[in-house]
Formats: C-alpha cells, sequence, structure tokens
C-alpha cells in the first residue's frame, strides 16, 4: 500500500512521460486508439473487392474495365454500414444504386466545362441533407466526370458490378453472425447496469470526496484509486446502452407484427427494470445518510449488490459468447446475508432500540436487493433459453405520401435549421471549387472539390480539425503515391501496393480521418490512373490543390453565416422542460394511483430533450470563440435534467404496492411539473424579462407538511404497536411510513434539482451580444 502512494505521489511530482518523449508517448497513444477502433475485416474485405478487379482487369489485358469495377467498389465501400445485417444489406443496396447512377450521370458529363459546375454541387448538397446517401453520389458524379469519356452505360454496369462484389463481401457472414450485433448490444447494456450497480456499491460507507475535487490528478491509474466510480455517469451510461439495444432490435424487424414479446425484448425491458430499481436503491442509500442505523449493515449491503454486479456480467459474458460462458448458479449468498442483516435491524426497531425511520430505510434497501435480484435471476432464465430471432420478409413503408418529408424540408427552410444552414453552406463551397476549377482549367480541380466538400462540418472546431487532418494525410499520401506510380515496375504491382493500401486505409478509417487520408490519398490515384503512371509534378499539384479546397472550406466556415445553434435554444429549452413537466404529472398520478407504473415513452421523450440540449451543447464547444459561460449553464442544465428523470423513477418506485396517505406529496409533484410548465412559457415569450421573477418557488411550506407528516406517521406507528399489533404485521401505516421516509430525501432532492434546470434553462436563453 505504501509503495502504491509512493508511486502515485511520485507520478504527480514527476513530469509525465510525454512530456521526456513525446513522440514516443503519440506513438503509443496512437497503437492503443488502433487496437481499440480499428476494422481489420472491413478493410480486408474492401480491399479484396479493390484488387481483385485490377487483377483479372490486368490478366485479361482490360486493366481500364478493371479499374472502373474497383472505382465502384471503393466509393460503396466509403459507406462503412453498421447495425444489423439486414440494415447493412439496405445502406450497401443504396449505397450500389447511387454508384451505379452516379457513374453514369459522370460520364454523360466527362470532359464538359461548365455543364459539371451545375450538376455536381446540387448532389453534394443532397447527400449533406439526407445522411442515407451522404457523400457518395456527390463522389461518384465527380470521379466519374473526370475520367476519359467511354460508354456511359458500359461505366454504370462496370461500377455497379463492383459495388455488388464489395456489398457481397461485407454481407458474406451474415447467415453465422446475423445476431452479433444484437447480442453485443445486449452484452454492452448488462456490462453497463452492472457498473452502474457498482458505483451505487462504491459509495456505500464512503467518505466525502469533495476534498479530491480540488486536487488536479493527471496519471489515469492514479485516478482510478483516488476517484469512486461516478453515479451519474454510469446511470446515464447504462440508460444510453439500453437506447441503443432497444434500436439495435428495432432494426431487425422480425418481432414486429408479434402478440408476445420475444426473448431479446424480455431481455431488455428486464435489464431496464433492473437499472430503475437501481436508480431506487441508489436514492434510499443516499437518504440513509441522513437516518444512519446503529447496527452494521453497510458492508453486507455493498458485498450484496456487488454480487449482483458479477451475476450481471457472467450474463454479458454468455450474451457475447452465445452461450458458450458460465451462467453461474441463480441464488446469491450474499444476498440473503443482506437480508438477515436488514432483519437483525428491524426487530431492533420493533424493540424500540433502533429509530423506525432507519429501520424503514434499511427495509427499502433490502426490498430493492431482493426486486433486482429477482430481476437478474429472470434475466438469467431468459439467457439461458438462447436468444434466437426468426427471419421475416421486408416490410413495405406504411405510406409512400411525400407530404411528410415535404413539410419538413419547408420547416427547415422557414425557420432556418442547422440542418438547412449546413447544406446551403456545402452546396455553395462545392459551387466555388468546381466553378474556380472550370475557370482555370485544372486538370485536377476535382481534389479541390473532394477536400472542401468532405472536411466543411456544421462547427469551427470539427471543420478545422478535418481540414488538418486532410491535408496532412493528402500531402503525405499523395508524395507516396508519386513514389509509387514513378518506380512500381508494372500493374500487377500496383494492385498489391493497392490492395496493401486499401486494408490499411479501410481498417483504420475509423480510428482517425487522418489514417484515412494517408492511405486512402494513394488509392484513389492509384484507381483513377491505374493505366497512366503518375510523376511528382502530378503530386505536387494535388497537394497545392487539396491547400485550396483547405483554404476555401476554412473560409466558408469561418465567413459565411454561423450554424444556428444558439438561435434554436430557446425551443430545445422548452422542450426539455416540457417533457420533464409531463414526467412529474405522470409521477403525480402513480402516487395518487392512476397509474401503475412511468409510461416508458415519456421517460424516453424527457431523456431525449435533454440530450438534444447536450447535443447542442457540444456544438457549441466547437465553435471559433465558444461562449464558456453558455456552455456551462446548459451542462449544468442536462446534469440537473438527468437526475430528475432519476428522483421521478425513484418516487415512482417506491409507491408501487399499494395506495397510502402520501400526505402532500402529490401536492409537491404537482406544483414543481407547474413551475416547469410556466418556466416554458416563458421562454416562447420573446418580450419577457430574463432578470424577472423565475418560477421555482422555495416550497418551504410543502416540505415543512411533508417533515410534520413523517413526524406522525412515526408517532402514528409507535401507538399502534404499543395498542398491541403484532410487530411483523404489515399494516397500512407500516407500509405509508416506510414509503414516506424514504420518498421524503427525494422530494427534497428533487426540488433542489427542479429549480436548477429551471433556472439554468432560463439562464442560458437570455440574449447575448
Amino acid at each position: 500500500m505504501r509503495a502504491g502512494l509512493r508511486r502515485g505521489r511520485a507520478a504527480l511530482e514527476s513530469p509525465a512521460d510525454g512530456e521526456r518523449s513525446p513522440v514516443l508517448q503519440r506513438a503509443r497513444e496512437a497503437i492503443v486508439q488502433a487496437q481499440g477502433h480499428a476494422t481489420p475485416m472491413y478493410g480486408i474485405a474492401a480491399a479484396l473487392a479493390i484488387a481483385v478487379p485490377l487483377f483479372i482487369g490486368t490478366i485479361t489485358g482490360n486493366a481500364v474495365q478493371g479499374s472502373v469495377i474497383a472505382l465502384g467498389a471503393y466509393l460503396v465501400a466509403l459507406r462503412a454500414p453498421e447495425g444489423p445485417y439486414g440494415t447493412r444489406a439496405r445502406n450497401l443496396a443504396v449505397g450500389v444504386v447511387v454508384v451505379a447512377v452516379g457513374s453514369g450521370i459522370g460520364g454523360l458529363l466527362s470532359e464538359r466545362t461548365w455543364l459539371p459546375v451545375l450538376v455536381v454541387p446540387p448532389l453534394v448538397a443532397l447527400g449533406t441533407a439526407i445522411p442515407r446517401i451522404g457523400s457518395t453520389a456527390g463522389l461518384a458524379v465527380l470521379l466519374s466526370a473526370v475520367r476519359p469519356p467511354s460508354d456511359v452505360i458500359l461505366i454504370g454496369v462496370l461500377e455497379l458490378i463492383g459495388g455488388l462484389l464489395v456489398a457481397v463481401l461485407l454481407l458474406a457472414p451474415w447467415p453465422a453472425r446475423r445476431l452479433r450485433p444484437l447480442n453485443t448490444a445486449l452484452s454492452d447494456t448488462a456490462d453497463a447496469v452492472a457498473e452502474a450497480l457498482d458505483a451505487v456499491a462504491q459509495e456505500i460507507g464512503a467518505p466525502d470526496a469533495s476534498l479530491l475535487d480540488d486536487v488536479d490528478v493527471t496519471d489515469p491509474d492514479l485516478l482510478a484509486i483516488t476517484r469512486i466510480p461516478d453515479w451519474e455517469a454510469k446511470r446515464r451510461a447504462a440508460s444510453e446502452a439500453l437506447t441503443t439495444a432497444r434500436a439495435t432490435y428495432g432494426l431487425y424487424r422480425s418481432g414486429r407484427g408479434r402478440q408476445d414479446p420475444t426473448r431479446p425484448e424480455r431481455l431488455i425491458e428486464g435489464l431496464a427494470r433492473v437499472l430503475h430499481e437501481t436508480v431506487t436503491l441508489q436514492a434510499v442509500l443516499e437518504a440513509t445518510r441522513n437516518y444512519p442505523p446503529d447496527r452494521p449493515w453497510q458492508e453486507e449491503t455493498q458485498t450484496a449488490i456487488w454480487a449482483l454486479a458479477a451475476r450481471l456480467r457472467l450474463i454479458s459474458g454468455t450474451i457475447a459468447t452465445g452461450g458458450e460462458a458460465p451462467l453461474g448458479r441463480e441464488e446469491s449468498a450474499a444476498v440473503r446475508r443482506m437480508g438477515r442483516a436488514a432483519e437483525h435491524i428491524r426487530r431492533a426497531g420493533l424493540a424500540g432500540d433502533e429509530d423506525l425511520v432507519a429501520v424503514a430505510l434499511i427495509g427499502q434497501v433490502r426490498r430493492s436487493v431482493d426486486r433486482i435480484a429477482g430481476e437478474v435471476a429472470r434475466t438469467r432464465r431468459i439467457t439461458a433459453g438462447g436468444l434466437r430471432i426468426g427471419l421475416s420478409p421486408p416490410r413495405m413503408p406504411a405510406t409512400l405520401s411525400p407530404a411528410p418529408v415535404l413539410g419538413r424540408i419547408r420547416n427547415a427552410v422557414r425557420t432556418r435549421s442547422p440542418r438547412f444552414r449546413q447544406v446551403s453552406r456545402v452546396y455553395l463551397t462545392a459551387l466555388v471549387t468546381m466553378a474556380l476549377a472550370a475557370a482555370l482549367h485544372l486538370q485536377f480541380g476535382h481534389w479541390m472539390t473532394i477536400t472542401a466538400m468532405l472536411s466543411l462540418r456544421a462547427t469551427y472546431g470539427e471543420t478545422v480539425e478535418h481540414l488538418v487532418q486532410r491535408f496532412g494525410g493528402t500531402a503525405a499520401g499523395s508524395a507516396v503515391a508519386a513514389i509509387i506510380l514513378a518506380i512500381a515496375p508494372g500493374q500487377s504491382t500496383i494492385a498489391v501496393i493497392a490492395f496493401c493500401f486499401a486494408v490499411a486505409g479501410y481498417a483504420m478509417r475509423s480510428v482517425n480521418y487522418t489514417y484515412w487520408a494517408l492511405f486512402g490519398t494513394p488509392l484513389a490515384m492509384m484507381l483513377l490512373e491505374y493505366s497512366t503512371p503518375s510523376d511528382w509534378l502530378t503530386a505536387g499539384q494535388r497537394i497545392v490543390l487539396t491547400l485550396g479546397g483547405t483554404v476555401i472550406a476554412y473560409l466558408a466556415v469561418r465567413l459565411l453565416w454561423p450554424a444556428g445553434h444558439v438561435e434554436r435554444l430557446p425551443v430545445l429549452l422548452g422542450r426539455l422542460l416540457d417533457r420533464h413537466a409531463d414526467l412529474v404529472r405522470a409521477a403525480a398520478d402513480v402516487l395518487a394511483g392512476e397509474r401503475t407504473r412511468l409510461p416508458y415513452d415519456k421517460i424516453v421523450a424527457a431523456e431525449r430533450a435533454a440530450e438534444a440540449v447536450a447535443e447542442t451543447r457540444t456544438r457549441l464547444g466547437h465553435e471559433r470563440l465558444p461562449d464558456t459561460v453558455l456552455i456551462t449553464e446548459l451542462g449544468t442544465a442536462v446534469d440537473a435534467a438527468h437526475r430528475v428523470r432519476d428522483h421521478l423513477i425513484t418516487v415512482a418506485k417506491l409507491s408501487r404496492e399499494e395506495a397510502v396517505d402520501t400526505g402532500p406529496i402529490p401536492e409537491i409533484l404537482d406544483r414543481l411539473a407547474d413551475q416547469f410548465e410556466e418556466a416554458a412559457e416563458l421562454l416562447e415569450d420573446e418580450e419577457h424579462d430574463p432578470k424577472a421573477e423565475t418560477p421555482t418557488e422555495a416550497l418551504s411550506e410543502e416540505l415543512a407538511d411533508l417533515d410534520t407528516h413523517l413526524s406522525k406517521l412515526t408517532r402514528r406507528r409507535r401507538a399502534e404497536l404499543s395498542s398491541g399489533v403484532d410487530r411483523d404485521e404489515f399494516t397500512p401505516l407500516r407500509h405509508a411510513l416506510l414509503q414516506v421516509s424514504g420518498t421524503r430525501h427525494v422530494i427534497r432532492l428533487l426540488r433542489e434539482d427542479t429549480g436548477t434546470v429551471i433556472d439554468s434553462s432560463l439562464q442560458a436563453a437570455e440574449p447575448r451580444p
């Protein structure tokens, strides 16, 4: 232990290794990053689809036709589809059609000076507006237009063959690995929920860690032992994993129309119940800090929660390995020991040796642990039965009417949404670069257009990052390509080198854009000029034109209209407040007995509203001069909104058994919902005074009534016991004491976080110079 502390002190006091050897440190980070994100099988499949046509074309004396087929494979492989294989197939099918049609259109534009200037920019803008099309259409037309004139139909057919070839190779593992994306999503979800349980266990009996918050620890190994897991971060990660799992399952389309839920659906819902119960457990444990019992309970509770997290990890391993990993035993001795410790405290309370509120809280802890254990056991049985999904025929869309699409387009134009602004910026940039290339008769002007269209992003920071990566990788890749094309002894050697570059480029594309620019640039040059060797002058021209595209893209993101994220903040924040008001109303209905549980759709709607604000906050951080005050306010509002949802889940879970006298709690929830709605109305009022009184109120009178109500329940429970009622009998009064004692602390936290969400939202929506 002392040796570890000495190593930690040395890590804080001595200079970091990166300061002594920055090159080695960066190389090490690059290797670690590549090991975590590289996709070698994707690289090999794309490389085979590119290299095989080159070899066959060279052997048969049809090198030009082989390079056209390889170019089609190159363009379709750029799409890198993810998700279930059905989704990948649909994505690749769209890519194949777009490439075939685009290459045909490009063939018609070959050796025409100004006609491509009118045709290509709208296609580039269309790809920006419709992610399903992406940059494939613009690249297909542009790269076909710069080739020598040829048979348009033949070119389209050849690129269609190349697209089909790469699609077949990427979809070849379909029969054996059809469920792998779903298994991965489910396994990740189980791991994320287990980590949330670990975070709850770690906080039991932990000292106040606020003193460590002022210490700047940079060593990740030391950070792991000086910071306990962040509950809010772990809970949010688990919620996002559940959302991803639901979305992944929805893409399979095989469970639609069924009356009974499939096994994956039951597993997802089981993990969701575990997470919601974990949220309740964390809140009750937080309340025990104010009312701790005198007898030991923390160690047994902590061990029980860790044991449940370990069982979830066994389930995760079984899902990930397709049933090969062991599931372990169904029952847990640690949970039984925790139950005995809670029973000991309960008996002490009945004897008058423990505070009844503390006894009630420990009873709630025991119930939450038992419910989590039950859900984990059910999840284990579902996993043991196997996660199988049948096949179903594809379904046609519900409607083919273009009215909804046209409505969204009109709304985007009317409101000048961020996407509309980005589409307009991309269109104008592509138009300028192509017009310059046509006016100056630049032979390789398409490199300038490609650099500008692929590097221009929605924010200043993202655009600059891509421009630097694009120019650096293109400059190095052009030099490498010039050397290879100048010294290569023949086309067969070039095909082998193209295969190697394709493997490296596509495999490392998801790691860093610089890698793709470094390996993808020589690959594209080899495909476009497979039968015409290049030289150093050509490489220099490409570097200069890439620099020109970099400058134009920078000027576009710097001088053209802003992205519009700040202008949309009042709308996003108003939606955030409205969705949380609906969720608070639903929680009040649960307490009133009108609902049995919080509606899942309302929880998701509130979560998505918060994530929309968080995404805008991230984009604002990429601006040239980020407004740090605004970014901080948005972060505060989003974090508090996540806590509000946790509190409401806890309140609903604690009131699930039967209706009891909850005192002023429903009234408090209604008042909080009113405050959310009033704040949303203030955001809609463009003439409201930012300094005026906000709808957040102290609610001190209602909270005082809640404390009085809890005291009355405690006295009535003692009187009930004194009147001769069996101490083990579960009476309505005993249940009311259990419920209100666990809810009281949560209601106070809910009031505080509601005020934080409202105040931060109103502050963030204030006009800024």
